[in-house]
């Protein structure tokens, strides 16, 4: 069973590079990020000609939003979101059941400019996060937490720069943050499977980031014990990145035993 997190920035300019990867790949799951479309602007005819069911959510104004993308079936709702801050407009959360596991889509604040309003936002959302995913880790079921986190955990996860110094990402509350998730027992995926690999997700679209593989790693999936018995696999699409009119960021995936053994 594949799944795989994908902040497509914009689904309505980058539908075609989406339908295009979901037909090279075929993963079972798909978290989506960064939709930018309002609710009822969703493209649910193509993803359900591509073969997918679909939850999603999205924003107005057209900001954020987030999709689970299910191939062959429907996902079926648990929550669109985080808990601890009724009054928060802000679509980037979701969560859903799919073939006996939890799937949890999250799209981070990004934070910047920090410090400010906007930072003290994305550390009061990641605490929100972790609450919550305290209770998920604790529920004896499968669980991912899938997405962009924008937090780049350590400095190995980003390439030798000064650029990025004051950065929200890569401040030292916002990897304490992304620490705390892995305190609990969060399995980082990725980094398990590529312990000591430069491996990267996004590329900046200014100064030839992508083509000096210039990246950092922001898109995570982190798996409770009971998923994390399961882990195949895990790497990144990256010659997506590298397609005309591609998103930054380039799709994140795993690979599990549809059942522990």
């Amino acid at each position: 069973m594949k799944i795989a997190t994908y902040n497509i920035n914009s689904i309505r300019g980058r539908l075609p590079r989406l339908l295009e990867w979901l037909d090279d790949a075929h993963p079972d799951v798909v978290c989506l990020q960064e939709l930018r479309i309002y609710h009822e602007e969703f493209p649910r005819d193509a993803i359900a000609k591509a073969g997918y069911g679909a939850l999603w959510l999205g924003q107005k104004p057209r900001y954020n939003g987030v999709a689970i993308l299910v191939r062959g079936a429907e996902p079926i709702e648990v929550r669109r979101s985080l808990p601890g801050d009724t009054n928060d407009p802000q679509a980037r959360y979701l969560e859903a059941a799919v073939n006996g596991i939890v799937v949890g889509c999250l799209y981070a604040p990004n934070g910047n400019p920090q410090p400010g309003p906007k930072f003290d936002y994305k550390l009061a959302w990641l605490d929100r996060l972790n609450d919550h995913a305290a209770g998920l880790y604790a529920s004896g079921v499968p669980v991912v937490l899938a997405g962009d986190y924008n937090v780049v955990p350590t400095p190995a996860d980003i390439y030798e720069t000064h650029s990025y110094d004051d950065d929200a990402l890569v401040q030292p509350e916002s990897r304490a943050a992304f620490a705390r998730l892995t305190a609990q027992g969060w399995t980082d995926a990725l980094r398990k499977k590529h312990p000591r690999e430069t491996i990267y997700t996004y590329w900046d679209y200014m100064r030839k980031r992508w083509e000096r593989n210039a990246g950092l790693r922001i898109d995570h999936l982190l798996l409770n014990r009971e998923l994390a018995a399961r882990l195949v696999a895990a790497d990144v699409d990256k010659a997506v990145r590298g397609r005309p009119g591609a998103s930054d960021h380039a799709p994140t995936w795993i690979e599990i035993k549809r059942h522990k053994t």
